[in-house]
């Protein structure tokens, strides 16, 4: 075939796929400042409204509550990072809130139990990067009333920081243990 015919046609296919997925969706006029209608220049291409193209239904959530949820999330485990030290540095990320990972591990409970008064002073948030249970995840939360602990892996946040140990706190001009 040759390489012209080719590129038209997959060019009009391309054009065909997309009118095709846009003609059922309904028009968003999102600023109008009149003019004339541009329904004569569609008219020719007969567009026909698709009645059996119904949206398909949402699957119903079979989280009722938010323990329920958590719990769904859990086993959490980031591959990048591990208990170990984390020399401070400095860091320049205006208007990020504070925030702190850690784990279930021992070094990460005796650090929150350590550092509970100032992540509180801060309003730090916790993510709790590697935890195995709703057990687990409690009794951390038990060391540390008054702060939010919320599983999630911490693998992209640490690849972006350079980060490779916990527990560690974050903040818009440093990182710490």
């Amino acid at each position: 075939m040759n390489p012209i015919v080719l590129i038209a046609a997959i060019g009009l296919l391309s054009t065909t796929t997309v009118f095709a997925q846009t003609a059922a969706a309904p028009l968003i006029v999102v600023e109008d400042r009149g003019g004339a209608s541009a329904l004569p220049y569609y008219q020719p291409l007969n567009p026909q409204p698709d009645d059996t193209a119904r949206p398909a239904p949402l699957p119903r959530s079979r989280v009722g509550n938010v323990a329920d949820a958590e719990a769904a999330m859990l086993p959490v485990r980031s591959a990048n990072l591990s208990p170990g030290e984390v020399p401070r540095r400095v860091i320049r990320a205006p208007g990020l809130t504070a925030l702190f990972l850690i784990g279930d591990d021992e070094r990460s409970r005796a650090w929150l139990r350590r550092r509970h008064a100032a992540l509180r002073e801060l309003g730090a948030v916790g993510l709790v990067v590697n935890v195995e249970s709703m057990a687990a995840l409690m009794a951390l939360r038990r060391l540390a009333p008054g702060l939010t602990l919320s599983p999630a892996s911490g693998d992209d946040l640490a690849q972006r920081l350079g980060l490779r140990h916990y527990p560690v706190l974050i903040t818009s001009t440093g990182v710490e243990q």
